[in-house]
């Protein structure tokens, strides 16, 4: 009797039991044939190029039982594996859960194949694996920008003050580069301080990164609130007044307010910028749509207060309206297309940057089909 082909794609590096543990459930559905990422891809996608180089990765992979058959993927970006997807025509495509997407779902509903989401559960008495903890274990946070985006630049705030509140988030994925989780910011914090956050006043090293990362003579300044995200656990509400750091900051680490994010967010991957994507393109700025996004920022917080979900959404949609009013390069017809399809499972949404891909960010009452969760980082959390 012939089985069923089974697809799965990723980079696979440093193999580990979480892999294999992952290899083995496939293979109960049927062959399996494992698509990897060249090494060029794994660079432009992860910003680093993998420890284990393709050759040696299909080597290991075709010496597992589990695995029929070993490709190198030929194209790039996150969908590097469309071609040997076409060819292979599998019956049934395998991802874990943070390696799901909207893109890779809608591509096997074109093609009709069943698209299948696997939790992370190693095998009986092993730990959970993933190649991020093989190495140097790097807890530095990314963060979340809820609302108020681009209020921490003075050629909006300068029109009308207002508030950016943020969120520090625990690095339990590895999320993308590029992505509007000021990954950039992240990775000057590690070329400053390796693999953790120092302990100390987190304002103060807030503007020793912030500083950092815009040295004099740079042309565009990087925003203060991916510092002060990455710095400031738990919710921060930073407001802004004509001006690069923020006139006053408010932090919250109500373990109920906190909780209630984590139970309402949900993420979906849109994979990551384009290197020549501008966002400042087509821009229009006015003393009105500064006011605008500073009013739904205001909304936000309170319905965040008041662990309001219904209100959340609301004001969480509104931020997001009056930054495309902004910046309309933010949205595209791809981009249109995903919100289309989760739209009416939530009670709001706004992409995790201005930039372009990353990821859908959702407010809703209950867990939405294909995403995933975040962890704030809490306070005491060093």
């Amino acid at each position: 009797m012939n089985r069923k082909k089974v697809f799965v794609s990723g980079c696979f590096d440093m193999l580990h039991s979480g892999h294999v543990a992952f290899l083995e459930k496939a293979n109960q559905f049927g062959d399996v044939y494992v698509c990897i990422g060249s090494d060029n891809t794994v660079k432009e996608i992860k910003g680093r190029y993998p420890v284990i180089t393709q050759k040696e990765r299909k080597y290991i992979l075709e010496s597992i039982k589990f695995v029929k058959e070993c490709r190198i993927n030929k194209g790039n970006g996150n969908i590097d594996f469309e071609e040997e997807l076409i060819d292979i025509s599998p019956d049934i495509f395998i991802v874990n859960e943070d390696g799901n997407s909207s893109t890779k779902l809608e591509l096997c509903n074109d093609m009709g194949i069943e698209y299948k989401i696997f939790k992370r559960i190693p095998s009986i008495g092993l730990p959970i694996r993933t190649s991020t903890d093989l190495r140097i274990k790097t807890t530095i946070p990314f963060r979340i920008d809820l609302a108020g985006g681009w209020l921490d630049q003075p050629f909006i705030n300068q029109l009308n003050s207002g508030s950016v509140l943020t969120i520090s988030i625990e690095p339990t994925i590895e999320f993308n580069i590029r992505s509007g989780m000021a990954s950039s910011t992240r990775n000057k914090a590690i070329e400053l301080w390796n693999s953790e956050l120092p302990i100390g006043n987190p304002i103060k090293l807030a503007k020793i990164l912030f500083s950092y990362e815009n040295p004099p003579g740079n042309k565009e300044i990087s925003g203060s609130q991916d510092a002060l995200g990455i710095l400031l656990p738990g919710l921060n509400k930073l407001f802004y007044n004509n001006g690069y750091w923020p006139n006053s900051i408010d932090s919250i680490n109500d373990e109920s307010i906190l909780l209630f994010l984590e139970k309402h967010l949900f993420l979906i991957s849109l994979g990551s910028r384009e290197n020549d994507y501008n966002v400042l393109d087509n821009i229009k700025i006015s003393k009105e749509g500064a006011s605008q996004l500073a009013k739904a920022s205001d909304e936000t917080w309170k319905a965040i207060m008041n662990k309001d979900v219904e209100s959340f959404g609301k004001a969480f949609l509104n931020s997001f309206k009056s930054q495309i009013n902004i910046f309309p390069n933010m949205v595209d017809n791809d981009l249109k297309k995903t919100i289309n399809k989760y739209k009416d499972q939530c009670v709001g949404y706004k992409l995790s940057g201005a930039g372009g891909g990353g990821y859908l960010i959702m407010v809703s009452v209950k867990p939405i089909v294909n995403s995933f969760k975040i962890k704030i980082r809490r306070k005491n959390s060093f």
